[in-house]
Parts: C-alpha cells; structure tokens; sequence
C-alpha cells in the first residue's frame, strides 16, 4: 500500500477529532486504489497531487470513502495540509488547492509552529426548503426520534460543497438519543436530493456555539465524528433561521460527542464590503491518530 498515514482532524481540549487516512505522494494512484485505501481503513481519506494549473495552484487534493469519490471533503482537505506541514513540505501560510468541487484556499496560522490551526475556504452557502416537506415526518422516523423532538422550524437543505438537510434538536439529550436507520436514510436522501442529514441544537446559554451530528448519505459508515462541509452548511442555515447573527464572529459546532469522539468545527463568514456574507471558513486543530494501521471493522469516521 502506498505511504499512508492517519490524521484525526477537528480535535477538541477532550480528545476526539475526525480520522482521515492521507497520502501526500499519491501519484499514480488509481481510483480503484484510492477506493480500496478508503475502504480498508473505513474513513474518508485524502490524496495530494500535484496540480493541474502549477501557475495558479499548489496541490491539486482527491478524496474517497470506502464506497467512492468525493468532490470535497473539510477534513481530509485540513488533514493533507496538516501533514504536508508536519512533514516540512510547506513554504507559506496561504495554499491554493484543486478540488473536484473548485479552488480552495487554506490559511495556515503559525507556519512555525508544532500545533498550527488551519482553516480553508469555501464558497457562499445556499439554503432551500425541503423540496418534499411532506417527507418530514419520515425524516424524523428515520434517525430514530419523534416530532415533538424537533424545534418547530423546517427542515431546510443547505449547501457550501454539497447538500445537507438541517434538522433542528430541541436539545443535547436528545441529539445524543438520535439513532440512524442507515437504508431508510440513503432513501429518503434520495428523495430530497441531500449528502446527508445534520442534526443541530443550540448549546444552552452560550452564544454561537451548537451541538452536531452527522449522519451520511451512503458512504458506508453511519455517522462521522466531525464533519467540515456539513458544519459551513449549517451556519448559512442558522442564519436563515435566525438561530445566529451576521458577522465576523466564529462559530463553535461540537460534533462526535455521541460517538466518543468530542471534536471542534470552527466557522467563520468572510465578509463583503456591505458587511454580507460572501464564503466562509472552516477550521481547526489536529495530529496524529493513536493508531496507524488499517482496523477492517472500525467505523467511527
């Protein structure tokens, strides 16, 4: 197997954090060969290329889960950038990288130093009702809670890289009570044209700050522990819903906490000259997974 190595992603001050498998010298790889590094760790993992457009990109990035390829992945993208920094291959703070999703941009903070934070960009969100909200009580079904479980808001998919349907917890316990039926959500996904459905609540009395959870479409694991793309798309819905106001301010997501794996998303809008929100980024801290090899049945991606 090619040179590959565990990064765990969007760690908090408890531990957790999002494993992603990552191989920084992925030249030649096929995607049959990504797909089976993908699938024998049993987490979405990232891949470095070098980039199509040198003149204008650093790294072109590739990612896979066990049961295919990615267009973009929060994570791995934050996870290729840690390692290639640890690894010494960095030579400045700002990278421009091809994805199948578009150009990101990655912000290094602390080039020099052994624990930097990194955050990479992503475009304006778009947040749409459900096209069937007659699905709605399904949707509850499906992750294993009742309708008076849920705010009375609608549900609502939302999107930065792809789409999510935000669902709205009226609190943590029951968030941490939510149990996915796998089938019956990659169906009801389908219908609604969703990557997955994001469960959210406020965390009481503090501001900005929300609890997570991510249950994907088909990417053959049942949740993840923290989940970049989906947390951008949540903060374009937040202020749809009014759950938030506009500004420079980030905004904390705690994701995993179900799973053991208590991670932290930070959030922040980029702002245009009127003050509106025009893309966003999405960072956090990371490091080496206590374990490297490939465990066939672990997956708490």
């Amino acid at each position: 197997m090619r040179d590959v190595q565990v990064v765990e992603v969007f760690k908090s001050a408890s531990g957790g954090g999002n494993p992603a498998p990552i191989a920084v010298d992925a030249e030649g790889l096929t995607a049959e060969q990504m797909t089976a590094i993908a699938r024998r760790y049993g987490h979405e993992s990232g891949f470095a290329f070098h980039p199509e457009q040198a003149a204008d990109n650093d790294y072109r990035f590739r990612f896979f889960v066990p049961l295919h390829e990615m267009s973009m992945c929060g994570h791995a993208t934050i996870g290729t950038v840690w390692l290639l920094h640890k690894l010494g291959r960095l030579q400045r703070e700002r990278l421009s990288i091809e994805t199948l999703s578009g150009t990101v941009t990655a912000h290094v903070q602390g080039l020099e130093s052994q624990d930097p934070f990194i955050e990479i960009s992503q475009p304006v969100g778009t947040v749409e009702p459900l096209s069937r909200p007659e699905l709605r009580e399904e949707i509850i079904e499906a992750i294993g809670l009742r309708a008076e479980d849920i705010l009375d808001l609608p549900l609502l998919n939302a999107a930065t890289s792809r789409v999510k349907t935000l669902i709205p917890v009226r609190n943590p316990a029951l968030l941490d009570a939510a149990r996915p039926d796998s089938a019956r959500i990659e169906a009801l996904c389908e219908l609604i044209d969703s990557t997955g459905f994001y469960l959210f609540c406020p965390r009481p009395g503090i501001e900005r700050q929300f609890d997570s959870r991510q249950f994907p479409k088909a990417s053959g694991y049942p949740e993840d522990a923290a989940t970049g793309i989906a947390a951008t798309a949540l903060a374009f819905g937040l202020l749809q819903y009014g759950l938030i106001e506009n500004g420079e301010r980030s905004i904390l997501v705690h994701q995993g906490r179900a799973m053991g794996r208590p991670s932290d998303i930070h959030v922040r809008f980029e702002l245009d000259g009127q003050g509106q929100p025009n893309g966003c980024f999405v960072g956090g801290y990371s490091a080496f997974a206590t374990w490297q090899q490939p465990e066939a049945d672990h997956h708490g991606a």
